[in-house]
């Protein structure tokens, strides 16, 4: 079971999100909820495999928001790099940032 407790310990910035979700641990945890059901990250691999980076763009900055808004620090840090690299539609391999990024997702989906 997803617990604020579990949160922090993964590293997510807690206090803060839930001082966005006006005070309700309720409220964040069922949007953390949300997000573990999200399947925009296989979505940003498949763009990144096929080379579509203004697509892929697209899906990491939507990523970008909704991991930076629910202060998940360990998945904001490598979404938000690839978004910046993907902005600038650089041709690079993201492979690390992508396999650390779906190494903490699946962290934060083992909660």
């Amino acid at each position: 079971m997803l617990t604020i407790e579990k949160l922090k310990e993964y590293g997510a910035d807690v206090e803060e999100a839930v001082e966005r979700c006006m005070g309700r641990e309720d409220f964040y945890l069922m949007l953390v909820g949300k997000v573990i059901s999200d399947t925009r990250l296989s979505l940003l691999e498949a763009q990144l495999d096929q080379k579509d980076l203004a697509a892929a763009f697209e899906t990491a900055h939507a990523l970008k928001g909704v991991f930076a808004n629910l202060s998940l620090t360990p998945l904001t840090r490598p979404v938000s790099e690839m978004t910046e690299l993907l902005r600038a539609r650089t041709d690079t391999d993201y492979s690390q940032l992508l396999a650390e990024a779906l190494e903490q997702f699946d962290k934060l989906c083992s909660l």
